[in-house]
């Protein structure tokens, strides 16, 4: 008896594929939106690696939590959680460069309960280019 493998195994798609239905399933803020949000509140993640931080600098009073650690930093049942990962209820705002690593982390934070993150359409660089505040690190 032979086994069909080719319809258990799921479809791929690419990354635009991808992206847009990651994007479907929440409401992404502009710049402004997510300055607002903050004086609001919500907490600001850089999830820029260091090399981009410091080429371009850091928006100030976002917390720097490197991709590859966001989920272990933010899950507030976490061994290893930040102090500021208070709640599945606390709004983020993931901020990459451009704004598609941020998209595909908030899908990851979704999936852990924080049912409030989101991401910043265009990443740091329309953060910057709408003139709001940056710092040198």
């Amino acid at each position: 008896m032979s086994e069909n493998r080719s319809t258990d195994a799921a479809v791929p798609v690419g990354i635009d594929e991808l992206l847009e239905r990651v994007r479907a399933g929440y409401d992404r803020i502009d710049p402004r939106e997510a300055a607002a949000a903050a004086e609001a509140g919500a907490l600001l993640v850089d999830i820029r690696y260091a090399a981009l931080r410091d080429r371009d600098g850091l928006i100030p009073g976002a917390l720097v939590i490197e991709r590859n650690e966001l989920e272990w930093r933010l899950d507030p049942q976490g061994s290893h959680r930040a102090p500021e990962a208070v709640g599945h209820g606390l709004q983020v705002v993931v901020i990459c460069n451009e704004g598609y690593a941020s998209s595909l982390a908030v899908a990851s934070l979704r999936q852990l309960g924080l049912h409030r993150a989101t991401d910043l359409i265009g990443g740091f660089q329309a953060w910057r280019a709408a003139g709001l505040p940056v710092a040198a690190t």
